[in-house]
């Protein structure tokens, strides 16, 4: 039964994959080459400056694959393997839920894991470490960016296992309701703290006197902008498509894998059901 429900979470991660890189295809990738443009355009600012003072120019890095590939096939690879890796996860956290959760259809459990994982290992952890696009973040800080945002993901996993279990504990004696409003409440307390105590990324790496991974306005030994910062919109936008992204994939793993669910195991239920009665 159990490799069954791996291989039903397997197909549905993958299918959420795809509407996934769909999605971004269409409206993340264009952010996404606008800051690769910025990117390029201040590293050619830079140069220039380098070239006035009388610098050695830094040594130029070529991509592996061009931007046509990582935009079309490397990203909808990446994201369909990613999908079939996180409907796996998915799988497996709900057939460990199967006769722990209550008397809830499968339908329904699917719809509650899939929330449930969108919420640990993408929402709260994105509130501390947003994605990023290119040009934002420093090369020196990567290993530590990675590092402290895999600590994020996997202390929000563990604290929403902790709240469901403390809500599953406290239900008998405070009703469903009260005890899972108790729950989320140690749940939201408990991220809060860990937050609060990791450091934001732009307190990584060399001190720049300001706690920001964004660039800002590139300037020239008199002090007079050469180069603007960032622009603000095309961060909002990436970070807003991402998002959404995410809400499609763990909504489709949900929405897909829940009537498959409900087909495989009915027949069970409605034979432990015989069987009772």
């Amino acid at each position: 039964m159990e490799k069954r429900i791996i291989g039903r979470g397997l197909l549905a991660g993958a299918i959420g994959g795809l509407l996934a890189f769909l999605f971004a295809r269409v409206f993340a990738e264009p952010a996404i080459q606008q800051a690769v443009d910025y990117e390029s355009g201040r590293h050619e600012a830079q140069e220039a400056l380098d070239r006035a003072a009388g610098l050695a120019a830094a040594a130029h890095e070529h991509d592996v694959f061009s931007r046509a590939v990582q935009g079309n096939v490397g990203i909808g690879v990446a994201l369909v393997f990613f999908g079939a890796a996180m409907g796996a996860l998915f799988a497996v956290a709900y057939a460990l839920c199967l006769g722990r959760a209550g008397r809830i259809r499968p339908r329904n459990l699917a719809l509650l894991v899939a929330g449930g994982g969108f919420l640990g290992m993408y929402a709260v952890p994105f509130l501390k470490y947003p994605a990023n696009p290119p040009a934002i973040g420093r090369d020196e800080t990567i290993q530590q960016r990675g590092t402290f945002y895999l600590l994020m993901v996997a202390a929000s996993v563990l604290f929403l296992v902790l709240a469901a279990w403390l809500g599953k504990r406290l239900q008998p004696r405070f009703g469903t309701w009260n005890a899972a409003l108790i729950a989320g409440g140690v749940f939201i307390a408990a991220a809060a703290i860990v937050m609060l105590v990791l450091p934001s990324p732009g307190e990584m790496g060399e001190p720049l006197g300001r706690a920001t991974e964004t660039p800002q306005p590139l300037t020239d030994a008199n002090g007079q902008i050469v180069f603007p910062g960032f622009p603000a919109d095309v961060l909002y936008r990436f970070r807003l498509y991402s998002i959404g992204a995410q809400l499609l994939l763990w909504g489709a793993i949900g929405l897909i894998f829940a009537p498959m669910a409900e087909r495989l195991l009915a027949p069970r239920r409605a034979a432990q059901t015989t069987i009772n009665a």
